[in-house]
């Protein structure tokens, strides 16, 4: 109908992260966010996950703008690898798109892109939708929520927020903007579900600095600050800490450097000449004196962090003496590698502060309470929780209810949210889904494949060998058996020899004709392996047959 305003989120409902939102009336669809997540780990060699854009392609003529409220990967790092199929104008705060310009420099696609920079309180008209940029607090400068006016209503949508009233940079979340909307009448409030299992106020992220000021305070040796380079109120305050108590700052890890010098290039990050120093002069520096700010605070296998804690590091070697400030909250998934990297870090000496021991992080999310003056601000009539696992949407829907909101839907990914004059329903289901990208390879990775390495990662691999005469089908080499990740070769000759013999076992009972079927025999070689292993060793290897032709 076109009269109908159709919300559909194609991720982020359901899961942290992959946030991404389409409004869709009449011929336009505007997209709201376009973001990543970090892989499960079920999935396994993959490097990230993007949302299925199966439905914008579809509708490829429709889609008139990308709308990013933010600049967090998970809102905006799909960006390289939809404009492939969907290159449309791109609508964001100038420091959201600094930093998707530089991710899109890695992809030789930053010259082909239309950026339209807006500032809080701008509004732009796309097709029937306007758009209002409102200002709010995050773990990130220059976040913004959508006020979408459209012709079935008023969509607010929150995108990450947190109330700070006392930010690092001083720009307070525009709650006059919030209150003035919801005087005209909001149809659905869209609201950020991250935080809603905490109960309170989220912790002002200016706290952090006074922590970190009492840490500058107290250590003499050299301290190193791991954090997310994208925070750059966090990056402020280390500089701010540094410069407090006479430290040089020294850049280290390639996001780091480049966020940071996007950020003083746009006015977003200050410091004074001469504090921050490049890694090359490292050496040049005193311990006492030097503050080294990197990247690597999840433990990634080739962060700057984690081959220092290792000791593979060229220019940074980690000795007693050192502080190591760990200021970011650790990702579900990454507790492990974190748990190894902080345990090396103590091998070498280290003192290591992290936030079970310290408070050094916040989190950019608001907690009930905010939740709450955000929904009364807004009034809607309509509630939508967004952002967060479905635990978290029946949680922040049952908020809404408590604060007076009779209306409340709870959607997920590939559902279509309608609001016609008749109301609002969840009335179909359109093509969604995780994408994998595996090094070059975007979506050429299944769950199929997926289940193979599984498995393999599980059980191992067996390789049976055989060499046959092409047109009698007389064994001429072999049966050779090779197994990786089942068992210790050397120590398991009989094992192997009870393997060769049920191979041998299974081709003399093929007769001569049905052996030159190379299909047929490598069937019957795995059934009779798959028995052999299962009852010898109660494992399910992956079989595969090989059989050279001569």
């Amino acid at each position: 109908m076109a009269d109908t305003l159709k919300i559909i989120p194609l991720g982020g409902l359901g899961e942290i992260g992959l946030n991404m939102m389409a409004f869709e009336y009449g011929d336009a669809i505007i997209v709201v966010d376009c973001g990543l997540m970090f892989p499960e780990d079920y999935m396994l060699g993959i490097d990230i996950v993007i949302p299925d854009i199966g439905y914008l392609k579809k509708n490829k003529d429709k889609v008139k703008a990308f709308i990013i409220t933010h600049g967090h990967e998970d809102h905006t790092g799909a960006i390289p690898f939809v404009l492939r199929d969907i290159n449309v104008p791109i609508y964001a705060t100038a420091l959201t798109i600094g930093l998707i310009e530089e991710k899109l420099k890695e992809f030789d696609l930053h010259k082909s892109v239309v950026f339209e920079t807006v500032r809080p309180r701008d509004k732009v008209s796309i097709g029937p939708f306007d758009v209002e940029f409102i200002r709010v607090c995050h773990s990130i400068a220059d976040g913004c929520a959508l006020a979408i006016t459209t012709p079935a209503g008023i969509v607010i949508h929150t995108g990450d927020f947190k109330m700070d009233q006392t930010p690092v940079d001083g720009e307070i979340m525009d709650y006059a903007r919030f209150t003035e909307y919801g005087e005209r009448g909001v149809l659905a409030l869209l609201s950020d579900s991250t935080n809603v299992e905490k109960e309170g106020y989220t912790l002002s992220e200016r706290e952090i600095g006074r922590n970190l000021e009492d840490i500058f305070r107290q250590k003499t040796g050299r301290i190193i600050v791991a954090a997310f380079s994208s925070n750059i109120h966090r990056v402020q305050q280390v500089i701010n800490a540094a410069d407090r108590f006479g430290r040089k700052v020294v850049l280290n890890g390639r996001s780091m450097v480049a966020n940071i010098r996007i950020a003083r290039t746009l006015g977003y990050l200050t410091a004074p000449d001469g504090l921050i120093f490049d890694l090359k002069e490292l050496d040049s520096l005193p311990p006492q004196r030097l503050v080294l700010l990197t990247t690597g605070s999840q433990g990634e296998p080739m962060s700057a962090l984690t081959r220092m804690a290792l000791d593979n590091h060229k220019q940074v070697k980690i000795v007693p003496g050192d502080t190591v400030i760990l200021s970011s909250k650790f990702i579900p998934g990454h507790e492990k590698a974190i748990s190894t990297m902080m345990n090396h870090l103590y091998r070498r000496g280290a003192d290591v502060i992290y936030e079970k021991v310290s408070e050094i992080h916040v989190s950019g999310h608001a907690s009930q309470e905010e939740l709450k003056i955000m929904i009364n601000m807004t009034k809607p009539k309509y509630f939508i929780p967004v952002h967060g696992e479905y635990r978290h949407l029946v949680l922040h829907s049952r908020l809404a209810e408590r604060v007076g909101v009779a209306n409340c839907l709870i959607a997920e990914d590939g559902d279509v949210v309608e609001f016609t004059a008749e109301g609002a329903s969840i009335k179909d289901k359109v093509e969604y889904g995780k994408v994998f990208v595996d090094g070059k390879g975007v979506g050429d990775v299944g769950s199929v494949v997926l289940k193979d390495r599984m498995h393999l990662s599980q059980d191992g691999m067996v390789l049976a060998i055989i060499g046959m005469n092409e047109k009698t089908g007389e064994v001429i080499y072999g049966p050779d058996i090779v197994t990786r990740g089942l068992l210790f070769e050397e120590e398991s000759a009989a094992l192997l020899e009870g393997a060769k013999a049920a191979v041998t076992e299974t081709l003399l009972g093929i007769n001569t004709e049905a052996r030159t079927e190379q299909l047929e025999v490598k069937e019957e070689i795995k059934k009779a392996l798959r028995r052999y292993f299962n009852k010898q060793l109660e494992r399910r290897p992956v079989i595969l047959p090989i059989i050279i032709e001569i």
